[in-house]
């Protein structure tokens, strides 16, 4: 798997919790355990970096990262508190294999502080417990290394952090825990302590909604196998990316997943046009055969039936709407999350997501978690131009063009009505005249039957295709694309002239972003009712 291609892709992580009394004897079984796991998650997800993220702490925490670095599983480093500091709590032994691992990693950090400071202030228990906040927060998937008993541990031990990946059970400093077992799992090692023993040491039990777990997993492995078609991404918008990682990788995915929706959008459209097309063929056809007797018609009713069944099939196939919608999702949450830290801030998009688009899109939750993994941003840049003021632009652009089309739907389907009173009207002057509606006919035709299809079918097409049309435009929703974009131009220049008077404080950044959060949720929301199918 090339850099190139890594740097596109989402990583599943894998979160480490252990206690550190691991007995000698159960070494071997233990190693065993977590590495037929883990290789288990590399079979599954073979387009899938995974990473494994620790405190690499004594025990438990460490014989897993032994078992990742044997299978080429990276390490990312997330340390309760300096490493100078946190090394006072191992053994010789212990310490030697920490510091190779912090060596090796791609990254090592001490993590931010989740929960308040207590009012005793800041104790090493406290730092532990806010280590496994972070890394039960931030993982798809925990590995724990626990005997299943109540936490014994005056820090944070394996239980709780148990507790932190399926119950969310910490208070953060804003909102509320955004994990729980309906979004992430727990693979439990059975892990015995000292004599306690009530199974074999490396016994596996799954712990959570794994039906959850299974579907986050494969939509991941869907995207990252996508992303490697989708070439070189454009110059990164923002200049001074790469000096950091994690900006820059996000910038990457981001312009990723946004080009695989548009590859979508654009299959979804040409079904909807065509599958619109196939109805008023199939309108004309029948009509045709209805009413002319053209019996030779029946054939083409039954090849637009078969072609409106082959696209349907391929809508099923492609998945388009789907893809289409929540590419593009995945897009604007982290083009938010790059900007947010291209501003130095330490708002997480993962933590502002609003709750139908996490109980919808649980993988793109767990995307924007695995992202964010790492320190926080180190340097502050203007963002009201690049962001804020592009966004307005950008909105006011296309509200013009949505306009645009929206005329230009309203011509065709006013032209197509146009059409229908028009030819309704000769019918009835033909009737009236010719056919004997009402009076003795002024002036008499030969083949007045003839004449008489023809109308019908000319008729009985035109409102055919009135109607298809305007279902058409109407399942790309431009109405309620224009009054977005119109409301969210007026936002933004709103939010511009408040960064001008007030600077980037953290408050403000957060409103920004959630509100763009908040109209991209009600843009999936509308847009997943269109879906193509043939009652168009």
């Amino acid at each position: 798997m090339s850099s190139q291609s890594i740097d596109k892709k989402i990583p599943i992580v894998v979160g480490v919790t252990g206690h550190r009394a691991i007995r000698q004897a159960d070494r071997a079984a233990l190693l065993g355990s977590v590495e037929a796991e883990l290789s288990r998650l590399l079979a599954r997800c073979p387009a899938s970096p995974v990473v494994l993220l620790t405190s690499l702490a004594e025990g438990g925490d460490q014989l897993c990262a032994e078992a990742a670095t044997a299978l080429g599983i990276p390490l990312i480093v997330a340390l309760p508190m300096e490493a100078d500091e946190f090394e006072k709590d191992f053994t010789p032994e212990a310490l030697t294999k920490f510091r190779t691992y912090c060596a090796q990693a791609g990254q090592v950090f001490a993590v931010p502080y989740t929960e308040a400071v207590p009012d005793g202030g800041i104790t090493r228990d406290y730092l532990y417990r806010q280590a496994g906040i972070y890394i039960s927060a931030h993982s798809h998937l925990l590995l724990a290394l626990w005997d299943g008993g109540p936490g014994t541990e005056a820090a944070c031990g394996t239980a709780e952090a148990v507790d932190f990946s399926l119950c969310g059970s910490y208070a953060p400093v804003t909102g509320a825990p955004h994990r729980s077992g309906s979004n992430t799992a727990v693979i439990h090692v059975y892990t015995p302590r000292k004599d306690r023993c009530a199974e074999p040491a490396g016994t596996v039990h799954m712990l959570g909604d794994m039906d959850a777990l299974n579907e986050t997993l494969a939509r991941t492995e869907e995207y990252n196998r996508l992303a490697e078609g989708t070439g070189p991404c454009r110059n990164a918008r923002l200049q001074s990316a790469e000096g950091d990682r994690i900006l820059a990788h996000n910038e990457r995915v981001s312009m990723a997943s946004g080009m695989l929706s548009e590859r979508y959008a654009r299959i979804y459209r040409r079904i909807l046009a065509l599958l619109a097309a196939a109805s008023t063929v199939l309108t004309l056809a029948f009509l045709l055969y209805d009413e002319a007797e053209a019996v030779w018609m029946i054939l083409v009713c039954g090849a637009m039936l078969l072609a409106a069944l082959l696209l349907q099939r391929m809508a099923v196939h492609s998945d388009c709407n789907r893809r289409y919608i929540e590419f593009r999702s995945l897009a604007e949450c982290l083009r938010v999350e790059t900007f947010l830290r291209y501003a130095g801030s330490g708002v997480l998009v993962s933590e502002l997501l609003p709750w139908t688009e996490q109980a919808e899109t649980a993988w793109i939750l767990n995307a924007l978690c695995a992202l964010e993994t790492g320190p926080r941003p180190e340097t502050a840049h203007e963002i009201r131009e690049c962001w804020i003021e592009n966004q307005r632009d950008y909105h006011l652009r296309s509200c013009k063009k949505t306009t645009q089309k929206l005329h230009f739907s309203g011509r065709i389907v006013r032209t197509a009505l146009l059409l229908s009173v028009s030819l309704y009207l000769a019918a009835l002057l033909f009737e009236l005249l010719c056919g004997g509606l009402i009076f003795r006919p002024r002036f008499p035709v030969a083949d007045v039957e003839q004449y008489r299809t023809a109308l019908k079918i000319l008729l009985g097409v035109i409102s055919a295709a009135t109607l298809f049309i305007g279902n058409y435009y109407g399942r790309l929703s431009l109405d309620r694309k224009k009054a977005d974009h119109e409301k969210m131009a007026r936002f933004y220049q709103r939010m511009s002239e408040q960064l001008q008077r007030r600077g980037q404080v953290e408050p403000l950044l957060e409103l920004i972003a959630r509100e763009e959060l908040i109209e991209n949720g009600n843009w999936c929301s509308y847009q997943r009712d269109n879906g193509p199918d043939f009652s168009i």
